[in-house]
């Protein structure tokens, strides 16, 4: 009996979440959204929101945290996928693009609360972008044997690229798309190959 009240109850916490979720777009921010329309779109009362939810904005920091944790999964995978087989760049970034054209109310939310109003979402939105940049930077302390801080330079500079490359990318067609997917691939092309002269030159100067 417990086990079916709290399966229901984590029915309905999800359907108020893909509720939230639907909601946002292009032209509408989170911000914009009552606790009333995010219920009747989830098909529940109203009161019903205070059983998963102490208000809107936890309800949006979980919005956050749920679109990083997707995103992060999705992009931990196609590094996985394509190791040692092709480029990790190229499919890493036809998988972000992909994403964001699939789900780009998870994209909005980010972009948005990114500047937007609220400390607690600029908070959460920057912790998610940190997530991120670390294990980017694993991955390239890893794979190609960089000393921390270099590896952390590299990633942050990636991410923030495969962002604002992400946020263009919202409004463009598919052709468009194509050619900025290309564009951001050969920019990192050109961040990594830069981090490894940089790399090689200081190793060499310190065996001088």
């Amino acid at each position: 009996m417990k086990a079916n009240r709290a399966q229901q109850k984590e029915k309905t916490r999800r359907m108020i979440i893909d509720a939230a979720f639907r909601l946002i777009s292009q032209d509408r921010s989170y911000s914009s959204l009552s606790l009333r329309e995010v219920t009747r779109e989830a098909g529940i009362a109203p009161n019903s929101f205070y059983r998963h939810f102490e208000d809107m904005e936890e309800l949006g920091l979980t919005l956050v945290d749920e679109g990083g944790a997707a995103m992060r999964q999705l992009m931990r995978k196609a590094r996985q996928r394509m190791r040692g087989r092709g480029s990790v760049i190229r499919a890493s970034v036809e998988t972000f693009m992909e994403y964001i054209h699939s789900n780009p109310h998870v994209f909005h939310l980010l972009l948005r609360e990114r500047s937007g109003t609220s400390l607690a979402f600029r908070k959460a939105v920057s912790r998610e972008l940190q997530y991120f940049i670390m294990e980017l930077a694993d991955y390239i302390q890893l794979h190609q044997g960089y000393p921390v801080a270099e590896a952390k330079i590299q990633a942050e500079a990636m991410v923030i690229l495969v962002f604002n490359a992400g946020a263009e990318a919202l409004d463009c067609k598919p052709a468009e798309l194509r050619i900025l997917t290309e564009k951001a691939i050969t920019q990192l092309r050109y961040i990594a190959r830069g981090a490894d002269e940089f790399l090689k030159r200081r190793r060499s100067e310190a065996k001088r």
